[in-house]
């Protein structure tokens, strides 16, 4: 582990014309905290053939993530639930979601 450090330190020491660094400080916004990309994907299995839009990654707690499930509900006019860290909205929606949690702050693919 001290391998990387001393050479790190051993390039600093040979460079010593390299400007200093400011210290970096990650901001945090109340819309979007430090989240993983989420994953949004169809389900049809289980649904006698009707087809949801699952998102999935989430790393906060519940009720954050029902108040992003009534956002999305509310945007696109459909019904929808959230349980267990997962936000199920009905129908195809994939990409409706996938602009809507990037107008949010968050970072997700569809899969």
């Amino acid at each position: 582990m001290a391998d990387w450090q001393d050479s790190l330190k051993s390039f600093l020491d040979a460079n010593p014309d390299l400007p200093e660094g400011e210290e970096i400080q990650v901001v945090e916004t109340d819309e979007c905290p430090r989240q993983p990309r989420l994953d949004i994907v169809l389900e049809k299995k289980g649904r006698a053939g009707k087809m949801a839009t699952i998102v999935t990654g989430f790393i906060i707690d519940d009720e954050e993530v029902s108040a992003i499930a009534a956002k999305l509900k509310s945007r696109l006019g459909t019904g929808g639930s959230a349980r267990g860290g997962e936000i199920l909205i009905q129908g195809d929606r994939r990409n409706d979601v996938l602009k809507l949690l990037s107008e949010m702050g968050y970072k997700a693919r569809v899969i």
